[in-house]
């Protein structure tokens, strides 16, 4: 097996010239931290949600990196460039990481509700009428779709001139990829309400194959990638969150975001990540191991 590198919860080995590995640990990150504590049993979830959700929309006409699942938490995947300098990328390049997150949102939840409070955004800006009231939780007029920066140390938003510009994306193939998305999140969303979830939102990632056709990368679908919440509480008024989201909202509860932000603002150092407690480590295994069958079907 050829060399060898790790991300904030996946180990990534080369197999050959086409091909790399995915390992999936049981570690977990929030606010682009890897926290300092193991959930058991979390990566053989994800690495079945995203073969799962890499096989369905296969099956519907959309492109993959996906080759094979050959073990509980290993995935197969076509190995493509990765170029950070955004200079050596034109619409010409071929077989490369698009270096674009694309956050696809459906409900007003988590930080594009804090924009709306802030009024960074307005209510028109994601499609309701201006005057509207904006309430948490409520479903947006049609899917708000923004990116953000895949390979610079902290992630940042970027507006459309940006994103093409950084991309080597034209604005024909930009707005394909974002009509990919909806085609993938309505399949998302068909699958998963019948097990009383709702899909929130999550982040996509692509890549041009050696023909510049667009593919799905990484993985999507997941308690990680995604926000889900359950479908009978939010009928009733209420966000329960049943993804990682609910280990993000632990370390708000406990001050430790507002430090971080305040410490990357003012560019000091940041702030010791405390461990979770145990019985939050227990808590979230259990969300990660229930949440596997209520998005797959599978146990």
């Amino acid at each position: 097996m050829g060399s060898q590198h790790s991300g904030s919860v996946k180990e990534i080995s080369i197999i050959n010239d086409d091909t790399l590995e995915f390992l999936f640990t049981d570690r977990i990150s929030v606010f682009d931290k890897v926290i300092p504590s193991t959930i058991e049993g979390k990566g053989e979830t994800l690495c079945t949600e995203g073969a799962f959700w890499f096989e369905r929309i296969e099956s519907i006409g959309i492109r993959t990196h996906f080759k094979k699942r050959p073990s509980p938490n290993t995935m197969h995947v076509r190995k493509v460039d990765v170029i950070r300098d955004y200079d050596a990328i034109d619409e010409t390049t071929t077989n490369y990481l698009i270096p674009l997150e694309f956050i696809c949102r459906h409900y007003v939840a988590g930080s594009l509700h804090a924009r709306l409070q802030s009024g960074a955004l307005s209510p028109a800006d994601v499609g309701f009428e201006d005057d509207h009231t904006i309430t948490y939780g409520e479903k947006l007029p049609f899917p708000y779709i923004e990116t953000s920066t895949k390979l610079e140390p902290v992630d940042r938003l970027l507006d459309e001139k940006e994103a093409l510009a950084i991309s080597g994306l034209t604005l024909e193939e930009y707005e394909d990829i974002c009509e990919t998305i909806i085609k993938i999140d309505l399949e998302i969303a068909r699958q998963v309400e019948s097990r009383d979830l709702i899909h929130v939102d999550g982040k996509k990632e692509f890549a041009f194959d050696e023909k510049r056709r667009p593919m799905v990368i990484d993985v999507f679908g997941t308690a990680d990638e995604d926000r889900f919440w359950d479908l009978p509480a939010w009928k009733d008024g209420t966000c329960v969150e049943l993804s990682k989201e609910f280990v993000r909202k632990y370390y708000e509860s406990i001050g430790y975001k507002e430090r971080l932000y305040a410490a990357r603002a003012r560019g000091e150092p940041e702030p010791e990540m405390p461990p979770l407690p145990d019985e939050m480590r227990a808590k979230a295994s259990k969300i990660y191991k229930e949440m596997q069958y209520r998005i797959t079907g599978m146990r």
